[in-house]
């Protein structure tokens, strides 16, 4: 059907009426003729609801849409869209019944469409057709502006080359985006927080600088972020709907395809923020888990990510969800996301069935290996702390080990276990393990926890901080809590304060102020002396002698 919209209680004349409408074609240069201008406002004023127009390039109106008396809600597009460097092709000339100017609907529909341009017209007391409003978007340049607004105008004022003026920014557009310097397989975000407290501000910008290092390590290209403060999450878009329509605008202006708000979303926000943005939508979680798809190399890490993502994927495929078919493909799509979005629930819950399975076996044969630990006698000295801290530099540096080692968050996913010896024939294995961080999400922690049932069998914890982030406090903090929920929280451990070599050394030493901290650079062994004598103290205290003191001081320093 060409008619689309509130068309309840019209007569059969006037549907009749407006069926005509998708018969009229005029000149495909002019934006609208003064005789169906006329015709539009003179219907519009009978049934007092708005009328828009749809006319492609070739002058053909190929839909008509009804609203009420002050708007019109469009007929849905499809989701892709028109194209980085192409308009829709349609115009949309509507009816104003109090002859106001555009609204701010009407240009975020020029901008979420990507329409060639909106037109209203102003409909008079007598049905005639009275000022006009419009608006076309413009290429990114160094200016904020989106689009340009025009009116009011009068009907001879309207261009007579609608055509070529179209094409021209087109042009334009195909220009800007050729001088891009940013690579093509990077997807480009904007980034959402939404805080509850304004004293909360430095809070949020900490959290987003995480999300962005996250985005980063995922590939994405962070364009901008965007931080509202509002008394709670709105239940249905997160943030405002005018904050959200003016991130729209945003990620239209700078050619924005992905949106990463910092929480985590419940399938209903996912779909609303997606039919309003007409973009790809994820949170936090998705983020991470995409980030662990891409970092899993062995069996084990494999299985236990593709295990998370279903979990995550599961309470979202009850239904058709247009949100979670953008994912196909790209961030957020990884691993059981290419071939499993439109997977049914049943299917989904044997496949996490088998998983569980294999996961099972899997941690069955590392608990025989650490039992022969056990009997064996050997300690275990577990590496822990929050991602990115320097605990696979310090593995390397402590084993001589070629651990792979990356400036990126989740660098480090499968369990790497060396051995380091002591003096008096003495050895332990030193483990490295996954990095811990805020709201690490429930399903890959309960993924993982088969791989760190291996922290419990540690006679020590080695809890790496990166002294020179400015968020260590907070990061000591979420550690902590994450030990609580694996039951770790009585295991002795020793916080390592790493990268010492970036901050003072006044710095370094008012952070390792006792007995159970010490300060470290991982790249320099020479600052190696206090912690091996700590870890040695631990464990076999009552057997450290002068002789092993001179020792250990030569094996930091090697």
């Amino acid at each position: 059907m060409t008619v689309h919209g509130n068309l309840n209680g019209l007569k059969s004349a006037q549907k009749k009426s407006l069926e005509r409408l998708t018969r009229r074609r005029i000149p495909a240069e002019r934006i609208i003729t003064p005789e169906l201008s006329q015709t539009l406002a003179y219907l519009s004023r009978e049934i007092s609801r708005q009328i828009g127009l749809f006319i492609d390039r070739q002058g053909q109106v190929v839909q008509v849409a009804v609203g009420n008396a002050t708007q019109i809600l469009l007929p849905d597009f499809g989701r892709l869209r028109a194209g980085e460097q192409r308009f829709r092709g349609l115009r949309f000339v509507h009816t104003h019944l109090r002859s106001e100017p555009l609204s701010r609907d009407d240009l975020t529909d020029l901008t979420r469409l990507r329409l060639d341009i909106v037109v209203a017209i102003g409909v008079g007391q007598d049905g005639a057709p009275g000022a006009i409003y419009m608006a076309h978007l413009l290429p990114p340049s160094s200016s904020d502006d989106t689009y340009r607004q025009l009116g009011p105008l009068n009907l001879g004022m309207l261009p007579t080359n609608f055509i070529e003026l179209i094409e021209s920014l087109e042009e334009e557009f195909r220009r800007q985006y050729r001088a891009r310097a940013v690579r093509a397989q990077d997807e480009r975000a904007i980034l959402v927080h939404v805080a509850t407290d304004r004293r909360q501000t430095a809070e949020a910008k900490r959290s987003l600088d995480e999300l962005a290092e996250l985005a980063r390590t995922a590939g994405v290209y962070v364009i901008d972020s965007v931080i509202q403060i509002r008394k709670k999450p709105d239940s249905q878009f997160v943030m405002g709907r005018g904050k959200l329509t003016d991130v729209v605008v945003r990620a239209m202006q700078q050619d924005a395809e992905l949106l990463i708000l910092d929480l985590n979303l419940a399938p209903n926000q996912s779909r609303a923020i997606s039919d309003i943005t007409d973009m790809k939508v994820i949170d936090r979680t998705q983020l991470i888990l995409d980030i662990f798809s891409q970092h899993a190399h062995s069996r084990d890490g494999k299985l236990q990510v593709e295990l998370a993502q279903l979990k995550y994927l599961l309470p979202r495929l009850g239904q058709r969800d247009d949100s979670l078919s953008r994912l196909t493909g790209g961030i957020g799509g990884r691993g059981p996301g290419e071939t499993k979005l439109e997977i049914g629930r049943r299917r989904a819950r044997d496949r996490i069935h088998k998983l569980e399975t294999k996961l099972a076996a899997l941690s069955r044969a590392r608990s025989q290996r650490r039992a022969r630990r056990r009997r064996n006698g050997v300690p275990i000295v577990s590496i822990i702390g929050y991602t990115n801290a320097g605990k696979s530099t310090l593995l390397n540096a402590l084993t001589q080990s070629k651990v792979l080692v990356e400036d990126k968050l989740f660098a480090t996913l499968d369990t790497a276990s060396r051995r380091l010896r002591f003096p008096r024939e003495r050895e332990v294995i030193i483990t490295d393990t996954v990095g811990f961080i805020r709201d690490l999400p429930q399903d890959l922690l309960a993924a993982f926890k088969a791989t760190l049932e291996e922290l419990k069998d540690a006679s020590l914890l080695l809890h790496v901080i990166d002294v020179a982030d400015p968020a260590k406090n907070e990061h000591i903090r979420w550690v902590e809590q994450i030990l609580i929920d694996l039951e770790l929280a009585e295991t002795p451990r020793l916080l390592v304060f790493n990268k010492m070599d970036l901050v003072s050394e006044k710095t370094a030493q008012e952070a390792a102020v006792d007995t159970t901290s010490v300060a470290i650079s991982a790249k320099s062994r020479e600052t190696f002396r206090p912690l091996l004598k700590q870890i040695e103290t631990h464990l076999w205290p009552s057997c450290l002698t002068n002789t092993e003191n001179a020792s250990l001081s030569k094996q930091g320093g090697n």
